[in-house]
């Protein structure tokens, strides 16, 4: 059966997370949003890793344990395993390499990706690079490859990304075999952060083994998010005015603004390019593009944010008319949503029809987009 997995979030115990995030918190907003699959976040922390399984779940919503630490190079690395014990026994591996994996929801490990992943393997978890294409804390801001970073341990998937997409992907010959996932790794419960991005699972049964036997199978059958432009990191440019460069300009400046001094970091579109990925995934599956429901009723309004009250309660009234956001957004007619709310109905047409102007983002920028 298929599911729609988010397989990347975070807990309190990570920086710059929203407090209000708890088990009931995450499953509520997972509900909301059609995520069948959730990722624990942060499982290496005890604490929350004791909260997760003193937790009675009766949501139907699996709950699969998973993990981001950051190694050597200050690449990022995503971890699934298929028990919460697993992970105990991983993070005792660790705690030599470690000064901060007590109390941070993503620890520092003091190990190359190599013996990260290999220690991964011995405890029989799946490990992947995260968000593989940003210029900050990523496989390919370090490295030129995964064998680079990786050694002689195999990565069982990649995640793309919020500034990528299969394409970006698509062409780097290492790659070729290598399951593609979309992830939200939201910091927060609000349907703008958590399902921003996921992905949907082959899988055979309702379990958290059924569903890390679908990862380690590749059998992803669609990734959805963002259109890459939207990603704050897709363009080069710089990091304090966000001033968009080309490669060569970027270059010719020695990589600082001469506007106003700051850093240019090298956007993931140039990057994934240089690897030779930007190619037409013609053996991957169907990568959908969405915009988050709450940004399009952002639009709609013509709010500043999607955290106002006013999209918030148009938001609650729509989901609560039609169900979940993601069948809202892929799947619901849209007469059937015009019988709610015209406006963005019509919206949703426009994005599903290709109807979006975007203005890519770059520096630590997101990107912004307008429908007709």
């Amino acid at each position: 059966m298929d599911v729609y997995a988010d397989l990347h979030i975070h807990s309190p115990f990570s920086m710059a997370t929203s407090p209000a995030v708890s088990p009931s918190s995450l499953l509520a907003g997972a509900a909301v949003k059609g995520i069948d699959v959730l990722g624990s976040g942060d499982a290496l922390h005890a604490g929350w890793r004791r909260t997760w399984e003193a937790f009675e779940n009766d949501s139907g919503i699996v709950v699969l344990p998973t993990a981001e630490v950051e190694g050597q190079g200050r690449v990022h690395h995503l971890i699934f395993m298929e028990d919460f014990a697993q992970f105990a026994e991983l993070a005792d591996r660790f705690a030599p390499h470690s000064r901060d994996i007590a109390v941070s929801g993503r620890p520092h490990v003091r190990l190359a990706g190599e013996a990260i992943a290999a220690a991964v393997h011995d405890c029989g978890g799946l490990i992947g690079p995260a968000h593989a294409f940003t210029p900050w804390t990523s496989l390919y801001a370090a490295h030129d490859s995964a064998a680079a970073c990786y050694g002689r341990e195999q990565i069982d998937f990649l995640e793309l990304g919020l500034s990528a997409d299969s394409s970006y992907g698509a062409g780097v010959p290492e790659l070729d075999g290598v399951p593609f996932l979309t992830n939200s790794d939201a910091h927060s419960v609000h349907p703008t952060k958590l399902g921003r991005e996921f992905n949907r699972l082959d899988v055979a049964g309702a379990t958290p083994r059924a569903v890390f036997a679908a990862v380690r199978q590749g059998r992803i059958t669609m990734n959805a998010g963002f259109f890459p432009e939207e990603g704050k990191y897709n363009r080069t440019a710089c990091t304090r005015c966000y001033r968009q460069y080309a490669l060569e300009e970027a270059a010719d400046a020695g990589w600082i603004c001469p506007d106003d001094g700051g850093r240019i970091k090298k956007g993931v579109c140039d990057r994934a390019r240089e690897l030779g990925g930007m190619n037409e995934p013609l053996d991957r599956p169907p990568y959908y593009h969405v915009i988050p429901l709450g940004e399009i009723v952002r639009v709609v309004c013509g709010a500043c944010s999607a955290f106002t009250k006013g999209v918030e309660r148009r938001y609650r009234q729509i989901t609560d008319a039609l169900g979940p956001e993601i069948a809202i957004l892929a799947e619901i007619p849209v007469p059937a949503i015009a019988a709610v709310d015209p406006a963005v109905a019509a919206a949703v047409a426009a994005f599903r029809e290709g109807r979006v102007v975007l203005v890519p983002g770059g520096g630590g920028k997101y990107g912004t987009f307008t429908l007709p």
